[in-house]
């Protein structure tokens, strides 16, 4: 499973939803946006709430989920 090619897969734009924790500076609290991958079980891409435009990460969940992120 770990052989897919996560950045050939399509997001689901609609299923973005927010994370928030860390650091709680002068410009705000730290938060990513999660959305699963379509067509894959436990996969999922990663983007800065502050600026969604900058791309997304993909992950596996076990790989998340090994990171200490929990709540997918």
């Amino acid at each position: 499973m770990m052989a897919n090619d996560l950045y050939n897969r399509p997001i689901d734009e609609q299923g973005f939803r927010r994370l928030c924790g860390g650091n709680d500076g002068e410009e705000g609290e730290s938060c990513v946006e999660i959305a699963p991958l379509v067509g894959i079980d436990d996969a999922f891409a990663l983007r800065d709430s502050k600026h969604p435009e900058a791309g997304t990460l993909r992950f596996h969940g076990s790989e998340l989920r090994a990171a200490g992120i929990t709540t997918i």
